[in-house]
């Protein structure tokens, strides 16, 4: 019984029509309504019009009781009632009008009314009329709604725009509201889904945020101590690690409200705005004590102050910056309210707003290590219907310095690569495909190339291959094509080792692999081409990280040039002589020349491989490690991370996904 009467309630006809009420409706009913009035009380709805002889012979029969004069230019007949009732010719106009008049009207345009008027009078005379005469002026609604068009287009205009100001039409950010909090609140009202279960990875950055969470829960277990509540908490990472998926975990867990806003929100074109947003935010955040504030980029208002403020003695982004600080730690600061900021630039913030005090807690948020790029290849591969032949330990191993938001880039690609192939299942190759298409760009199998620039680029990307095989700590290649991808022409590709720390003799093997290229054109045709250019960017850099920041170089001695706060006051002058620049690029110069003559040595020792290797190239056009096998024999040095044997993709070790060896780069 209960099913169907629920059946009923469902089909019933007031549910299928669910109107919802918009204010603008009664414009229309208002304007529908004046309309109709002036349709219907329109003169000739219940008027016949006379000609001039209909009228002479209506007047002359003495059948008119009233003549009204309307403007001077139109008169309106009334008919006796004795005649309406006895002459055929009314009969087709008895009916009442819908105005109430019992007998009907008849109009005549007459023209003139001064003559109009001594025609009536002669006529009377002449003939014994008894009718009676008046005149009145009558406005119609469309000519006075014409005149007054104007001032009601501009006075609804304005209702128009001050109801989206108020926040009627566009939300509480318009003008009435301009000073008011852009937070989104997430509360009971409003669950989050994510939590720390969905958080991969970033174990220690979690055990700090979970602690965050449990002040909130359980304050007594902490205050009982005489231990105090963390005034604030700064996310800092690269790009993509994790930073605003913690907060959104944090929302999820917390169980108290949660307010979240972009630290541009509080950026507007109008003096003050700024402040006065940051004070309704901590305003709205005690009255729901306790709470959480999460600003994401909090770089955008946080900046470290100037000195001397070129735009002036009135800053709005530091007005806004002054009204946080003293938010976050100023009198009256004592309700229950945690601040979690997010920023990947944190060398550019205030010193006041990382003091402890205001940022109590700066949390790093780190690119994710081997395994815990493996937690987050199974949380992400999830949706996904995966062939039995997918591998994500080697998945995480074979991608060294990708980050989360890269790995689910990774997963989505796959599927989408496998799906282009018309494939039921995403393969092991499926993901290999999508790692080179996101880090090498796309496969242009199309570019135009003539013989001689593919036979130099062969030989370039053998000569990579050739050194790097024949040097202890250069990374162990796995694959080498010259097949155009991106911007590139070939590609050498590596799995690097994850090293914390580098030694002077790794850094040198990988700067003489990466001019094999070179020196292979050198070689081989005793000239060079422009197609080494990313190679001498990334061995010039190198070089001169050798030099004047990790003071490896003999000559320069133990010194560093490099400020890792990014706070450095003097950055107009350089922190060396002229003497010292000098030096610095002569030993530049020295160590990447060294390093390109190493490696020619080594080519010409195995010229005949190097040809061979090249030959096999430009005919297969793709090559992997199990080719190198065959040509040079086993490689002599044994290291852990060569245990893999399947296809991957070099990166470089202090920048692996950027710095992906693009040889031969236009």
């Amino acid at each position: 019984m209960k099913k169907e009467n629920s059946n009923k309630d469902n089909n019933s006809p007031f549910k299928q029509f669910n109107f919802k009420f918009n204010f603008y409706w009664i414009y229309g009913i208002i304007f529908a309504l004046l309309i109709g009035y002036q349709l219907l009380n329109s003169s000739d709805l219940a008027s016949n019009k006379l000609t001039q002889n209909e009228f002479k012979e209506i007047l002359n029969d003495n059948d008119i009781e009233t003549i009204l004069i309307v403007n001077g230019d139109i008169a309106q007949l009334t008919i006796k009632s004795e005649a309406l009732n006895s002459k055929d010719k009314y009969k087709k106009s008895k009916n009442p009008s819908i105005f109430g008049q019992t007998s009907p009207i008849y109009i005549y345009d007459f023209g003139d009314l001064q003559n109009f008027e001594n025609n009536l009078s002669t006529a009377k005379a002449e003939f014994d009329l008894d009718f009676d005469k008046d005149n009145t002026t009558r406005t119609s609604f469309f000519d006075s709604f014409l005149v007054w068009l104007p001032f009601i287009f501009i006075i609804g205009l304005w209702i128009f725009f001050m109801r989206r100001m108020s926040g009627g039409g566009g939300g509480g950010g318009q003008i009435f509201n301009i000073g008011k909090s852009k937070a989104k609140v997430f509360d009971e009202n409003t669950k989050v889904r994510t939590s720390f279960k969905d958080v991969a990875g970033l174990e220690g950055a979690k055990e700090e945020v979970q602690e965050i969470v449990d002040f909130l829960k359980n304050p007594d277990k902490y205050t009982a101590l005489g231990g105090k509540i963390p005034k604030g908490a700064l996310l800092v990472g690269p790009p993509g690690t994790g930073k605003t998926l913690l907060a959104k975990a944090v929302a999820g867990e917390s169980g108290v409200p949660f307010f979240s806003l972009s630290g541009s929100d509080f950026v507007e074109m109008f003096v003050g705005v700024g402040a006065s947003r940051v004070r309704d935010l901590f305003k709205q955040a005690a009255a729901k004590s306790p709470s959480i504030i999460f600003i994401d980029e909090i770089d955008a208002i946080g900046r470290a102050r100037g000195k001397n403020s070129i735009t002036g003695g009135n800053d709005e982004r530091e007005n806004t910056l002054n009204q946080l600080l003293t938010e976050m730690d100023g009198f009256g600061t004592d309700v229950n309210v945690i601040v979690i900021g997010a920023t990947n630039r944190a060398d550019v913030l205030d010193k006041a707003l990382l003091r402890a005090g205001r940022f109590d807690r700066q949390i790093y948020v780190d690119l994710p290590d081997k395994n815990e790029r493996r937690q987050i290849f199974d949380v992400h591969v999830k949706p996904l219907k995966l062939a039995k032949d997918v591998d994500l330990d080697f998945l995480s191993k074979q991608t060294p310095g990708f980050s989360g938001a890269d790995i689910a880039n990774v997963c989505n690609e796959s599927a989408l690569v496998a799906a282009r192939k018309s494939k039921k299942s995403v393969h092991h190759q499926d993901f290999l495909d999508a790692v080179d298409r996101i880090v090498g760009g796309l496969e242009k199998k199309n570019k135009i190339i003539t013989t001689k620039e593919k036979k130099t680029i062969a030989y370039h990307e053998a000569g990579h291959a050739t050194v790097s095989w024949m040097l202890e700590h250069a990374a162990p290649l796995v694959k080498v094509t010259i097949v155009p991808r991106g911007k590139s022409l070939g590609a050498a590709w590596y799995l690097p080792e994850e090293r914390q720390i580098v030694e002077t003799d790794q850094m040198l093997d990988e700067m003489c692999a990466t001019l094999g290229g070179r020196a292979a054109e050198k070689v081989m045709f005793d000239r060079i081409s422009t197609g080494a250019l990313n190679d001498l960017e990334k061995v010039t850099r190198q070089a001169r990280a050798i030099v004047s920041i990790y003071g490896l170089n003999d000559k320069i001695g133990n010194l560093t040039y490099y400020d890792s706060s990014g706070q450095n006051e003097y950055g107009f002058t350089k922190p060396y002589s002229e003497r010292t620049a000098q030096t610095i690029d002569e030993e530049i110069s020295k160590i990447i020349e060294k390093q390109y003559e190493r490696a020619i040595k080594i080519l010409e020792k195995h010229k005949d491989k190097l040809i061979e290797l090249a030959e096999i190239l430009t005919e297969k056009e793709v090559i992997f490690e199990g080719d190198l096998i065959k040509i040079f024999g086993e490689r002599p040095f044994s290291k852990e991370i060569e245990e893999s044997k399947r296809t991957s993709k070099d990166t470089d070790k202090t920048s692996p996904k950027e710095e992906i060896a693009e040889e031969n780069s236009k």
